[in-house]
Formats: structure tokens, sequence, C-alpha cells
């Protein structure tokens, strides 16, 4: 279960959606039903709107910034591509990294996603790594091997203190989007396999301090099952989190279960 050493993250990425209207509009409008006080709530939305989010949520802010991606050099002639300097300048504490959709659409692969948390972690940002099986991975029974492998490669060679800035989120491919969410029990063997390799390669108490987060199809009518899960330190929603009241209900479930444990 979520232990008070593993503060709840409950990550809204708005994928690409919102103009910088819309981006302030809905900051305005969570800070109206949400201010929360036992857990880290994070935004994530595109690129043009990190600034009018920023902005919205002024110096005394609950909430913190993510960019949903980010580029593995510094700088330099990378057309395109956001470096990690860019994202922290403009008031970004953490970045999504590796997923599915980057993986699936863009073609990432581990060694990608490698390079981008050592330039996160390089710059002072948070990372949260995703992982996750695809539907033909999982009826293979290939989950154990596919997770713990993206896992060790996303994360290789870092050090147990380097592991204190990365937050894990597993998104099983099936679940992305299609509203069939994996069940809380799926989650909880997936999340313990994390925790036993995490604890196998980087010791008991880097497992123990490490965050794990659950992402597919996240609604605020599930949420509060997957809270309660065991090995489950929050979640990562996509759709859902696009109506401000909506994920600010998905947030509270997290509170619930800090409230709880009590």
């Amino acid at each position: 279960m979520t232990t008070p050493s593993r503060r709840p993250l409950v990550v809204a990425n708005w994928k690409m959606n919102k103009t910088t209207g819309e981006a302030a509009a809905y900051v305005h409008r969570l800070a109206e039903v949400l201010q929360p006080g036992s857990i880290d709530v994070v935004l994530a939305p595109p690129f043009t709107a990190l600034q009018a989010a920023a902005q919205a949520m002024g110096p005394s802010t609950p909430f913190a910034l993510a960019g949903q991606d980010v580029f593995w050099e510094d700088k330099g002639a990378y057309t395109g591509e956001i470096s990690a300097a860019m994202l922290k300048d403009v008031g970004c504490r953490y970045v999504i990294i590796g997923h599915s959709e980057r993986r699936r659409v863009f073609g990432e692969d581990d060694a990608a996603v490698h390079k981008k948390v050592v330039a996160a972690l390089r710059q002072g940002l948070r990372a949260i790594m995703c992982l996750g099986e695809s539907l033909e991975e999982r009826e293979r029974n290939r989950t154990a091997a596919v997770v713990t492998g993206q896992l060790r490669n996303g994360l290789d060679g870092l050090s147990q203190e380097d592991l204190l800035a990365v937050a894990l989120a597993y998104e099983p491919v099936w679940a992305i989007g299609t509203g069939r969410a994996a069940t809380p029990a799926q989650a909880t063997e997936v999340h313990q396999l994390l925790r036993e390799t995490l604890a196998a390669t980087w010791g008991a108490e880097a497992a123990q301090q490490s965050r794990i987060l659950y992402g597919g199809s996240v609604t605020a009518e599930n949420s509060g099952a997957f809270m309660r899960a065991p090995h489950v330190d929050g979640v990562l929603v996509g759709g859902a989190c696009l109506d401000p009241d909506c994920f600010a209900t998905i947030a509270r479930s997290a509170e619930h279960r800090v409230i709880e444990e009590r």
C-alpha cells in the first residue's frame, strides 16, 4: 500500500489539447475546486501552453508543471525539439518520458527513453518514466519480461540518489484511450513486480521510496479503486483530465487514501 514515505502523485497529461487561453481557464477553474494538501498534483499541457499555464498558476500555486516529452541534448541543431533546460526555464518541475504514444506512434525505444531520463535529471527535472505492454504481449504472457526490461533499460546506470527524482508510470498499452482499464488487481501485480525489480537492482530502500503510478483509462469512477490498491502511489490521467472538475475528483480520491491511512 501507499505509505507515508511515498506521497501520492496525480498527473494530468493533456496530450495535444488546449490552446493558451483554454489552458489558463483550466488552471483557474482547477484552483477553484482543488486545493491539494497531502498529494502532489502535476499538470502537463502541450509545449505551446506551458507559459500560459505557469502564468495562470502564479507563484503560490499548489500545482506543478510538466513537459509531455523532452529531447536528450541540452541545445543544438535539432529542429522541433525541446530541451530539459527549456522546460525548466518555463517553470516545469517534471517531465513525462517514454509515454506509450511516444513509443508506439513515434518509434521511441528504450535507448531513447534512457537518454531522455538522463537529460532530465541532469537539468534538475523530475522524470515520470512510462512503461507497459501491448495487448499482444499480455496475451503471450510477456508482460513481466516487457515491463522489467523497459525498467532496467530506461534507468540503466542511475544511482539510488537519481531514483529519488524518478517516478514510474505503468500504463498498459491496451488500456490507453480505449476505455478498457486494467483491474486494480492487474495493476497491483505489475506494480509489485516493478518494485521487486527496483529492489533487486538498486536496493530495498530505493524500491520503497520510488513512486509507481497507474495510467490507462483512469476515470473519476475507477480512480478510487486504483488508489486503494497495494503498491499504487498515484495515477497518470489522460482523457479524463481534460475537464478540471473531473480531474479534481480523481485527485481527491488520492487525498482520501491519505486520510484513510492516518
